[in-house]
This record gives C-alpha cells, sequence and structure tokens, in this order.
C-alpha cells in the first residue's frame, strides 16, 4: 500500500528557496499543534476526537492554555470558599475547573502525545490591580497582574502536575505528569497584559520579567525545576505608538525584558532572582495574509522570513547582560494562515493556504535554532453568535483550521500529513524536500520507510519513477533530495513503507 502526495508552487516562488546541508538544518524539529477551542473548552467526546486526529496527522506536541482565570472561576464565590481558599493548594479551587486539564493530559498519554502547558494571565479580579474606569472589558482583565498571586497559581498547576498528584474528582486517579511549560502568553499584547505604556514608557517587559522569574521559582519548588520551560510567546508585529494599548514588537520587548543597560525599568529583579533559566524562547511567527518568505516592514517584527534575528538578538543580549544563556534555540510555538473561504475579510486562498504552511514548515526546517513548529489550529472556529452573518465581525474568529468547521478537511489538511516541496536546482534537476510526519518518530527494528519522486507529463496522469527510492533516515521522518526533472509536468513524493498494512495511518479526511 502507499499513500502519494502532490505538491506544486509557482516557480517564482521556489527559485528563493534553497535546500540546506544536513548539518545546518533542524532535523529533528518537533511538531506541535494548539486548538484550545477543542482541546479545552468542550466536552469530553470532542477533546478526544480531536486529539485522535491530531495523532494521526503527526503531530507530537498540543500546546494548552491554562488561563489562570479559567482555573480560579469562583474560587472566592463563597464565604466558605474563601475561608478554605488557598492559591498554592489545588485542591482548593473548584474541582471541576481542572478536569478540563486533567482528562486532556490522561487522553494525550493513552495516545502517545506530548502536553506543553502555556500558565498565564489574565487572571482572577483578585491577581490583578484595579484598571483606571474607561477601558475595555479585555484590558481591564489584563490589568498589572500580581506577580506574586500569578506565582501562587503556577505553584498549584506545578503541584498538580507533578505526576505523584491524586485526583479528587475522577476515581482518585494519579494525575500524569507535565514537563514541558512556558510562563505568559504574548505579554506585548494588551489584550494579555496591559498596561503596555504609561506615559510614555514602556511598561509590559518589566510586568512580564517579574511574571516570569517568581512563575519559574514556583515551577522549581514544586518539582519542574529540569523540565522543558520556555519563555517569550511574543507575538510578530508591534507599534510605534506609545500608549496603554499598543503592542510593542518583539524586538523592542526583548530589548526591554532583558535589561540590556544598567538602571533600567526595575531591572533589579535580575538581582534578586537571578538570569533568565530556560530551555528555550517561544514566539508566533505570523505573517497574516501575505508570504512566510515575505518580511514585515516594521524594524521590531519577526515573522518566519527573518525568525534567525531572534536567536541573533538574544545571543547579543546574552553576551551584554548575562541575564539569559547564550545559544538558545527557538520554538515556533504558534503559525497559520486563515482562509477565504469562510472568511472573506481575513482569510486566503485554500490551496494557498496549504502552500504557505509548508513554505513555513519549510522555513523553520532550514533554521538549525528552530526547534519545534506549531500549526494553529486544527479546525475552524465557528462564527461569533449574533454578529450580523457576512459582517467582519460575524467572521472575528480564527479560521486558520485544516478542517473546516464542519469538520471537511481543506487542502492543507493533507499537506500536513505529507509535506512536500519542489524548487529548481539547474537545467534539467530539482530539489525536494518532505516529511513524512504521519509516521512514528522511532519505527520499530528492521522497519524503513522509502519515498519515490514520480513524474507526469503536462496533461497526462502518467506518473513515472524518477531515480531510485530515497531511503527516509531521520527519525522525524524528513527526507531532501535532487532528482532529474524532465520538465514540465509535476512531480509527487509516494511513500512506500516496509511496515505490514495493517499498521498503516488510515488516509485523512
Amino acid at each position: 500500500m502507499s499513500r502519494p502526495a502532490r505538491f506544486a508552487l509557482p516557480a517564482l516562488l521556489l527559485c528563493a528557496l534553497l535546500l540546506p546541508s544536513a548539518a545546518t538544518a533542524s532535523d529533528q524539529q518537533v511538531s506541535m499543534m494548539m486548538d484550545d477551542d477543542h482541546l479545552v473548552y468542550r466536552d469530553d467526546a470532542t477533546r478526544d476526537r480531536t486529539m485522535q486526529r491530531m495523532k494521526q496527522l503527526g503531530v507530537d506536541y498540543v500546546r494548552v492554555t491554562v488561563l489562570w482565570s479559567v482555573v480560579a472561576e469562583r474560587a472566592k464565590a463563597t464565604k466558605k470558599r474563601r475561608r478554605k481558599f488557598d492559591p498554592r493548594k489545588p485542591s482548593t479551587y473548584p474541582i471541576r475547573n481542572w478536569d478540563r486539564y486533567d482528562r486532556l493530559v490522561r487522553t494525550a498519554r493513552s495516545l502517545g502525545l506530548g502536553v506543553y502547558f502555556n500558565v498565564t494571565p489574565p487572571g482572577p479580579p483578585w491577581g490583578r490591580h484595579r484598571a483606571p474606569k474607561g477601558l475595555r472589558d479585555v484590558i481591564k482583565r489584563a490589568w498589572k497582574p500580581r506577580a506574586g498571586e500569578f506565582a501562587k497559581f503556577v505553584e498549584a498547576v506545578g503541584r498538580r502536575f507533578s505526576g505523584r498528584y491524586r485526583d479528587e474528582n475522577d476515581n482518585g486517579q494519579t494525575i500524569p505528569r507535565v514537563s514541558f511549560w512556558s510562563l505568559l502568553n504574548e505579554p506585548g499584547q494588551a489584550g494579555w497584559l496591559a498596561p503596555q505604556y504609561q506615559r510614555g514608557q514602556m511598561r509590559s517587559p518589566a510586568m512580564a520579567r517579574e511574571l516570569f522569574l517568581r512563575g519559574r521559582a514556583a515551577l522549581d519548588r514544586t518539582g519542574h525545576g529540569r523540565d522543558v520551560i520556555l519563555f517569550g510567546e511574543t507575538s510578530p508585529f508591534g507599534s510605534s505608538n506609545r500608549n496603554s494599548t499598543s503592542p510593542i514588537g518583539p524586538k523592542r520587548f526583548y530589548r526591554a525584558f532583558l535589561c540590556p543597560s544598567r538602571g533600567g525599568y526595575r531591572c533589579n529583579l535580575f538581582q534578586k532572582y537571578g538570569p533568565i533559566r530556560a530551555t528555550g524562547l517561544a514566539h508566533h511567527p505570523y505573517t497574516k495574509n501575505v508570504s512566510p518568505l515575505t518580511r514585515h516592514s516594521h524594524p521590531d517584527s519577526i515573522t518566519m522570513a527573518n525568525a534567525s534575528d531572534l536567536t541573533e538578538l538574544i545571543d547579543v543580549l546574552a553576551t551584554r547582560t548575562k541575564n539569559v544563556p547564550r545559544g538558545l534555540p527557538a520554538y515556533m510555538t504558534e503559525f497559520g494562515f486563515e482562509t477565504n473561504p469562510p472568511d472573506p475579510f481575513s482569510g486566503v486562498a485554500l490551496e494557498r493556504q496549504a502552500e504557505w504552511n509548508q513554505l513555513g514548515d519549510f522555513l523553520a526546517f532550514t533554521n538549525p535554532r528552530i526547534a519545534s513548529q506549531t500549526q494553529f489550529l486544527l479546525r475552524d472556529v465557528a462564527p461569533v453568535a449574533g454578529a450580523r452573518r457576512g459582517t467582519k465581525p460575524y467572521w472575528f474568529t480564527y479560521q486558520s483550521g485544516l478542517y473546516f468547521n464542519d469538520d471537511t478537511p481543506k487542502p492543507s489538511a493533507n499537506a500536513y500529513y505529507f509535506p512536500f516541496l519542489v524548487s529548481p536546482a539547474g537545467p534539467g534537476r530539482a530539489s525536494i524536500w518532505g516529511q513524512l510526519r504521519f509516521r512514528p518518530n522511532a519505527l520499530p527494528p528492521g522497519a524503513q520507510d522509502a519515498v519515490q519522486i514520480q513524474h507526469a507529463a503536462p496533461g497526462t496522469q502518467d506518473w513515472r519513477d524518477v531515480g531510485p527510492p530515497i531511503v527516509v533516515t531521520n527519525a522525524m521522518g524528513f527526507f531532501t533530495g535532487t532528482v532529474e526533472h524532465p520538465g514540465g509536468g509535476q512531480l509527487r513524493a509516494v511513500w512506500n513503507p516496509t511496515l505490514p498494512v495493517a499498521s498503516l495511518p488510515q488516509p485523512v479526511g
């Protein structure tokens, strides 16, 4: 049995692509996916089906937002609760607030999926300072989180997912351990952390610094000190404005966050808590509705087109400040493109989404400092209930899924399952790159995968082998090569396993 993957990109686009050598490629990169709507905020059956599909597609880790306000909801709703509540103890939170996360990590373990927890504000009213009047509710909720209270919440999460905690609700089962973390989400965006500026001066980097350092210490206290722990989770774009809601671009954000000059705002926190101790940094390299090969015009922005700027900047700041290790890998922890259909305002064509998703994966592969790429989302989110049909507010939700909201696959579903790109490599030659993402990361002894490149002349479906099969030796299923290209027509890759048919994955759809 074999499963073909066909993909063609415009020649002008592909002329810019250069395949890396094995020594410079990030060929151990893990595949992540994020879809909180279907993993966290639906019923158990929806969550389990979603994770099963993610596993089928070849996802290694699911990224999950552990939102402080969600877990702490109604924690102080009554006098009795207030009297018993200790924000460091998981058992004193409303137990059912934990269920969605407890059951998720159990399902993940049963499927062989890793879990990556992003623990982040906004938090409950008692976990933040009172915001000025006149601000939108979304900004009020993110206003000046209390770092000490956030650290207590992180401690509660760390205790619950230490691998030793017994669930109070689901028959006393031990909750599986989580060993992959980040703290804060998009701290340069006012919807997640506010104010960004006060009286024209940056404030969010200093708040984020204290929140991270104190949260990191809480993970240490609960036995997670040697886990994978990321900092950043920065968004790609910023603004030149300087008001309370003006987003701060990642380059400007990190320069302030890591205190390259003495006497910076609240930089003495490093003297109190020590430097950033992290496994890597996390970033969201969206390009919105332009190709991942296109750089953003703002000098503080970082997208896939200039992702190397991120690690280069951190290395420079590490040398200047000693507040962060040099040489950290970068984890791309959100990436995707919305489509039209269904969104006529922000979406790109369906085939273009498939192309650009794969280009993003390819650019990550070519960068040896990138350790992961993350697809956001699996499935489109339903339109905004109550908004007038067909308007921009109606399509305010994200439509970047590999599947439509009705579960119909987009072309990007198969492109994710088996990405494959072709670029010119001189007269009569073509460079190829792809990944058997759906295959296990470690095959059984004696098993191997092979990919056969095939060509069909223009206007035909008469596929003929081009060269010998490529034996796939990379543990993550990546393959590269150069083949003869007869010119015109199409190239495709066909997977030929040596495992029994019963063990093969089912087609996506």
